[in-house]
């Protein structure tokens, strides 16, 4: 495997590390609230950006998102 192919799985790896720390978030927040539904989105955005706040991989989710955007 060659650096540019180990970097690429590294940085795959750390974002699906990002979102699993999204997701327990958000399921905090959902539990917090008493499990009412209809706010899935809404504690998505805040688990997200709790997260983001305090890691050093911000700038990498943000460029998937980016690039997600561009490919929808």
């Amino acid at each position: 495997m060659d650096s540019v192919t180990r970097t690429h799985e590294r940085q795959k790896l750390m974002v699906e590390l990002l979102e699993r720390k999204i997701r327990l978030r958000a399921g905090q927040l959902y539990e917090e609230r008493g499990q009412v539904e209809g706010r899935a989105l809404e504690d998505w955005v805040r688990a997200e950006s709790e997260v983001l706040k305090s890691s050093i991989l911000a700038p990498l989710w943000k460029a998937r998102q980016e690039r997600e955007l561009v490919e929808v």
